[in-house]
């Protein structure tokens, strides 16, 4: 290819995604005969529920897999409806749920039906990485906000305030949040975005692993606001990650734009896997669901303290997702070198903060907590005997 073959200028500006070539770098130790475990990438490592995978078996065995409309089969969309009524006692209305191609997609569009060049988005850091360069793929600004411990990695209401401009177009917040398993309460949702709607700003809401919170009530912010973005999916608490499924609740008055959108990005979501979602909400699959949180917030609570007793900080307990943000910087000065050291010698996979922003992102891994306890305790005896050798 020749050396000026064109190349957008956006793509100078987006970064890889660290964690996934760690993962490939895990891959590569694996396939040399090496014993890696994997603690970097946040897919649960249960299996998709039976019930999930049968309804998906059931529809494929008819032949008749076809484009389902671009906004999702309607009996999914009622079904999720029908989800935040049980679970939460919220009505939603089911034409203002759109399924969408993973959490992934329901961020694109909720990003490219609001957001025009040079619109800045207020972003936590650390935050899910894809966040700021999906504004910058809309010719966005993702703005950053440092959060640290003091406010439980979340965004204050005197940090939004102080930082929102003329240019700025909304505020992005996660509850359970990645990188760091901390959460908003519902209170603090409202008054974030009271203080964005009177500025003439949107909310996004990342709801990503809502159901995944342990001693703490999981909520939405669908109980008290019709007028924010909120993105949810099928990965996390449900355990379908490769079947790439997701939703977006669009206010009302963005959902024939969105639904345009989706269209022309999409096409339609995948059929077998929206067949195979309308089993998710079966009484017996919410079942197994609720022991695998029960055993994610057990392996929590061991993986804990013993990285405490290694020598890292956990300065907010992490109450939601799957993931510990581990301060290390009194085991290395690099974050980032260290997660090298620590896949390469005592083959266990973690991801350096640098990949969910800069705010002291050379201080901190991600350690994801899915793996099952014994490969748990196995990872933290690797690593006492890199770091304390």
């Amino acid at each position: 290819m020749p050396a000026d073959f064109p190349i957008a200028r956006r793509m100078h500006d987006i970064q890889p995604f660290r964690a996934m070539r760690i993962l490939v770098r895990a891959s590569e130790l694996q396939a040399q005969g090496e014993d890696v475990i994997h603690m970097e990438v946040g897919e649960p490592d249960f299996p998709t529920p039976p019930p999930i995978c049968e309804a998906g078996a059931r529809f494929i065995a008819t032949g008749n897999v076809r484009y389902s409309g671009a906004a999702g089969i309607p009996r999914l969309r009622e079904a999720i409806a029908r989800f935040y009524h049980d679970r939460f006692g919220v009505d939603v209305a089911p034409e203002r749920i759109i399924v969408t191609n993973g959490a992934s997609g329901a961020l694109m569009l909720a990003l490219g039906v609001t957001t025009n060049p040079g619109d800045e988005w207020l972003i936590p850091d650390p935050s899910y990485p894809s966040n700021r360069h999906f504004v910058r793929a809309f010719e966005g600004t993702a703005r950053s906000m440092p959060v640290d411990a003091a406010t439980a990695f979340q965004p204050t209401l005197a940090q939004v305030e102080a930082a929102w401009t003329p240019n700025t177009r909304g505020l992005m917040v996660a509850t359970p949040s990645n990188p760091t398993g901390t959460l908003l309460s519902a209170d603090e949702v409202s008054k974030l975005n009271a203080a964005v709607r009177q500025r003439g700003g949107i909310m996004l809401v990342d709801e990503i692993y809502q159901g995944l919170t342990y001693g703490v009530a999981d909520h939405t912010a669908l109980a008290r606001h019709d007028d924010v973005f909120v993105v949810n999916s099928f990965s996390k608490f449900f355990g379908m990650t490769g079947w790439r499924l997701g939703w977006l609740v669009a206010p009302s008055c963005h959902v024939g734009e969105v639904e345009k959108l989706a269209q022309h990005f999409f096409i339609s979501p995948s059929t077998p896997a929206q067949h195979a979602a309308l089993a998710a909400f079966e009484p017996a699959t919410l079942a197994l669901l609720e022991e695998r949180r029960s055993i994610f917030r057990d392996r929590r609570d061991l993986l804990l303290p013993a990285l405490q007793e290694l020598g890292m900080r956990i300065e907010t307990e992490p109450q939601g997702a799957f993931y510990i943000y581990a301060d290390v910087s009194a085991l290395a000065d690099n974050a980032e070198e260290l997660a090298a050291r620590l896949l390469e010698e005592a083959f266990v996979a973690t991801t350096p903060g640098a990949d969910f922003g800069h705010h002291r992102a050379n201080e901190h891994l991600r350690i994801a907590y899915t793996t099952s306890h014994q490969r748990l305790e196995e990872a933290v005896e690797r690593m006492r005997r890199i770091l304390h050798r």
